[in-house]
């Protein structure tokens, strides 16, 4: 059952993006709580009055409990269009980070990572897959020692700015799978994604800012 009030950026008949709730899972697993695929399915049905199944493309994914912007897919050419992009690297994705300890003002960060179980970890270039990103610090909180940074992905590996930051010693806030905290938000979201729309080729850029504890800690960006 949805209970969940959903926040629409925008909604044509081929895409429609959406604010992903923290905690909420992009597609259902084996826990059967609420996921963002049936949710919006249900949605599309109700809205459209639309019998039997409804076809939505997941073409993405953002971790459980990362918040943030996704864009789902109406048709199947409209999943494969957007999958193009993603695979030839047009589709941006852009994060904000709240990150333990004082990072430089910027940076490029190259890894190797390997996914064993459910954790992801830091390896050989022979034994891993290439995980880079480039940031750059917007503010520092030297009472909590937190830096708030803004993170642009250059590839898209499991849990990878979580294992990149605490590879370093800068855990993200929150994060107690690669950090140090317990019980607290995970300081991740995902305000800003840069795309073409698959059927008239207009550039779509959508923004989003997280409203919430850790990011509450910093002066507005």
């Amino acid at each position: 059952m949805n209970n969940i009030n959903l926040n629409i950026l925008y909604e044509d008949n081929h895409i429609i993006v959406v604010i992903k709730p923290v905690n909420i899972l992009s597609q259902s697993d084996i826990t059967n709580d609420q996921d963002m695929l049936t949710i919006l399915k249900n949605y599309i049905k109700k809205k459209y009055n639309k019998p039997g199944n409804v076809y939505l493309g997941l073409v993405h994914r953002l971790d459980r409990p990362t918040g943030g912007i996704m864009v789902f897919a109406r048709t199947s050419k409209a999943a494969k269009r957007l999958s193009e992009q993603i695979k030839n690297k047009e589709f941006k994705k852009s994060y904000l980070a709240v990150v333990h300890g004082k990072v430089k003002e910027k940076d490029n960060l190259t890894d190797y990572l390997i996914k064993k179980e459910t954790k992801s970890y830091v390896t050989t270039k022979d034994l891993g897959k290439l995980a880079e990103l480039t940031y750059e610090r917007l503010d520092y909180n030297k009472k909590k020692d937190l830096s708030l940074v803004k993170i642009n992905l250059k590839t898209g590996r499991n849990h990878q700015i979580r294992v990149q930051f605490s590879s370093r010693k800068y855990p993200l806030y929150g994060d107690s799978k690669y950090g140090i905290d317990k019980n607290k938000n995970l300081g991740l979201y995902a305000y800003k994604l840069e795309f073409t729309h698959p059927t008239t080729k207009e550039k779509l850029t959508f923004k989003n800012y997280p409203d919430y504890n850790p990011f509450t800690k910093f002066k507005n960006d």
